[in-house]
């Protein structure tokens, strides 16, 4: 669970913060126009998340970084139009109220259909590995998700309630800061792409700087592009915090007192919401991710004798229920891992590599009795250990003699490719 709210929020942090700022910039700056572009922006954002969600999983038609090349294009034209016809929103009177909204719609649009589609389709991986939507780790794993969604969602609508009750100046300063900050991570992800599908060459443009080293900064760096969104973010708070404490606008009633004095505990609170959403999303895609991501050493391999072709491994070696973890050296140099645990409430042994078709030669590891796999978290059935499905490990030839399991080496060499 803790991993897929973790990821979710990392997925979905920039895109909550830019639609925060623009959804509550342009109810600031464009209160008469705003309201249908806005939402035919979000509801295209969704069906198109929807869609790219559905094609890429369902089907071969989507070149995800090409798409992601196209998406950024258009956001990065849309942001320089939106500048553009902002500055010219005075002489075009009319028009000068409706058109830069309608690029801003647009840059909601491609913030949903580029973020939210990885979300979308989390369900679909982790259906991969269970057989079933009932199953507790599909369940469990969809809560974090969830958790996830939530705490995006929070994060947007408190930035949209902040932005909104900063004056229309500062409210255009900081979305003009964070959107140029999206754009230039967009723009160098854009040229990553490119070089790597040789739309570009590797210009060089001096001894120590090249069309590479943008490729590579982007690719290193999103988590930079990440904080950098949040430090804008959290200005607002800070802007609504100070305001609140001198607050001197006129009344003429008791009434008036009244009003304005809920209007700013209102506001406070909304701030307080902004910093809450956006202290636990820094934690949680760097401390939990930490937590998250820990690499687990998997059980050191135990001896075992070759005894006329069959790696040898007697019952009091395994008889505890414990997962144990064996091996045999070819003459590559490549260890073959094997495992075997004896099932509970049986005199039976779950027998088969430390590797699964899905997640490759990742492993297996014990938690609280259980065989977990150390790439996707799923838990194994014991029971099931030995048979072929899912994320269960990949079924290899043995007999059972005279208290021992014998595993052929030549069942174990015809999986040497697994490990290399």
């Amino acid at each position: 669970m803790l991993k897929y709210f973790v990821d979710t929020t990392e997925a979905l942090l920039t895109m909550a913060i830019m639609l925060g700022l623009i959804l509550g910039f342009t109810n600031t700056a464009y209160p008469k126009t705003r309201k249908i572009p806005m939402a035919i922006g979000l509801a295209l954002g969704l069906i198109g998340a929807g869609v790219m969600a559905y094609l890429k999983n369902a089907t071969k038609l989507i070149d995800t970084s090409l798409w992601n090349l196209r998406i950024f294009i258009t956001a990065i034209v849309a942001l320089i139009l939106f500048f553009i016809f902002h500055a010219l929103r005075k002489p075009m009177k009319k028009a000068g109220e409706i058109i830069p909204v309608l690029f801003l719609a647009v840059m909601v649009i491609v913030n949903i259909v580029y973020a939210l589609p990885a979300v979308l389709s989390y369900p679909y991986n982790i259906l991969l590995t269970e057989k079933s939507v009932l199953s507790t780790v599909f369940l469990t794993k969809t809560i974090g998700i969830i958790f996830g969604l939530i705490l995006a969602f929070l994060t947007a609508l408190a930035v949209s309630k902040g932005i909104a009750r900063l004056n229309p100046k500062t409210a255009m300063i900081l979305t003009s800061i964070s959107l140029i900050i999206n754009a230039i991570r967009q723009f160098t992800v854009c040229v990553r792409v490119m070089l790597t599908k040789r739309m570009i060459e590797n210009i060089k443009f001096g001894e120590n700087f090249s069309v590479f080293q943008i490729a590579k900064f982007s690719s290193n760096h999103e988590l930079l592009f990440i904080f950098c969104g949040v430090v804008v973010a959290v200005i607002i708070p800070v802007i609504l915090w100070i305001q609140s404490l001198h607050v001197n606008e006129p009344y003429h009633n008791p009434a008036e007192h009244r009003k304005i004095k809920k209007k700013w505990i209102v506001t406070v609170r909304w701030a307080t919401l902004i910093f809450a959403c956006l202290l636990l999303s820094s934690v949680n895609i760097t401390a939990l991710k930490a937590v998250a991501n820990r690499e687990i050493e998997l059980s050191p391999i135990e001896d075992a004798s070759v005894v006329d072709g069959n790696v040898i491994v007697p019952f009091e070696q395994v008889e505890d229920g414990h997962l144990h973890r064996f091996g045999y050296t070819t003459k590559d140099n490549v260890t073959i891992r094997f495992i075997v645990i004896k099932k509970p409430n049986s005199s039976s042994y779950g027998i088969g590599l430390d590797a699964c078709d899905i997640c490759g030669e990742t492993g297996y590891y014990e938690k609280d009795g259980q065989v977990v796999c150390n790439l996707c978290d799923v838990v194994m059935n014991i029971n099931t250990i030995g048979f072929k499905g899912g994320c269960n490990p990949i079924v290899i030839p043995y007999t059972i003699s005279n208290g021992q399991i014998l595993v052929p080496v030549d069942g174990l060499v015809e999986f040497e490719k697994e490990f290399k």
